[in-house]
């Protein structure tokens, strides 16, 4: 068992966005196969399937650390209650979703419709620190609707800070509850990055991370020039191995990265074990769809685990198999290239 990273809100943070249906438990393993600092979150998970639900929504590997649970409510009761059961199963952190803009999610009071409700976050906040020793943070938007001007977002922040939450990531677009899906929330709304900038301009004590169309390591070193945070989002679940230098590059970790091929080789051991416990390979190896994006065989690659991942007699040795193929047309394209120049 490997032992919890140090993730103190002192250093500079890279983190992974939590994504509904992509960042579980399987994903997150498969990323810190990548990068051993870049901090994790979990897919949102509500208070109600907590405290109600049948299924264990609270398990992670070990290996995840750091790892942190992000959780959608607004009962200051629940959410103190689940964030106490949060910090028993070993999470590192505990982060409030007050971004996410889907229906589901308004009807339920939790998610972006609480930038409107700053009163209820710092309650949730005031509760859940007074049961837990690990931070509790929050995650928003910079604005809602038309509750979108700077100083709706600066109410916003000191209320939930006098509370005494002291670390933020905030989406740099705007969030529209009526009109618009949740995946177009991710696109349509313009980026304001200059918003986010001012804000920690305006709280520099407060620990302030940026979330939002980040695509290159090279963005992310902009942003750390204003920010002490960023959360890399899509980017990651589609380009895998961008987390390759982010070790080396934001946190002085000169070990050797993993390539892509000792990548595959390292969850083998992992699918063994999900096997075992029943767990269908496909949910694993679609994750890692992207590892070998914009290299050679990349799409030989992505193919194989699409067209066999899925069938009944699936096993390990999907991966091996996959990386055989891989290989074979990469040896092949520099054969090719080799004959090309002679």
């Amino acid at each position: 068992m490997s032992e919890p990273i140090n993730s103190s809100i002192s250093c500079r943070t890279i983190s992974v966005a939590p994504m509904l249906d992509w960042t579980d438990r399987h994903c997150r393993y498969f990323l810190r196969q990548i990068s051993q600092h870049a901090l994790l979150y979990t897919e949102m998970v509500t208070t109600g399937a907590i405290i109600f639900g049948k299924g264990d929504y609270l398990g992670f590997n070990q290996e995840e650390h750091p790892v942190a649970m992000q959780l959608g409510g607004s009962n200051p009761a629940d959410m103190a209650r689940c964030a106490s059961e949060a910090q028993k199963y070993g999470y590192d952190e505990v982060n409030i979703n007050v971004g996410c803009p889907s229906d589901r999610v308004q009807n339920g009071r939790f998610g972006a419709c609480l930038m409107a409700e700053p009163e209820t976050v710092a309650a949730c906040i005031k509760s859940m620190q007074a049961e837990v020793d690990i931070p509790v943070t929050v995650k928003s938007r910079i604005g809602i609707d038309d509750m979108d001007e700077y100083e709706d977002l600066t109410r916003f922040i000191d209320v939930v800070a006098a509370s005494g939450c002291d670390t933020f990531i905030v989406h740099a677009r705007k969030a529209w509850l009526k009109g618009l899906s949740p995946k177009q929330n991710r696109d349509v709304p313009p980026l304001m990055y200059d918003r986010v900038y001012q804000l920690k301009q305006q709280f520099p004590d407060l620990h302030i991370s940026l979330n939002g169309g980040v695509k290159t390591l090279d963005d992310v070193q902009l942003h750390l020039s204003h920010l002490d945070g960023v959360m890399i989002g899509r980017e990651v679940y589609s380009n895998p191995y961008i987390l390759a230098e982010v070790d080396k590059r934001f946190y002085q970790d000169n070990s050797i990265s993993k390539t892509r091929a000792e990548v595959v080789m390292a969850m083998l051991p992992y699918v063994e074990q999900q096997i075992a416990l029943g767990v269908r390979p496909w949910s694993i190896a679609r994750h890692m769809l992207g590892l070998f994006q914009g290299q050679p065989g990349g799409r030989i690659w992505r193919r194989y685990l699409s067209q066999n991942g899925t069938k009944a007699n699936a096993g390990v040795e999907l991966l091996t198999d996959a990386l055989e193929v891989l290989l074979e047309a990469q040896s092949k394209a520099k054969q090719f290239q080799s004959e090309m120049i002679s």
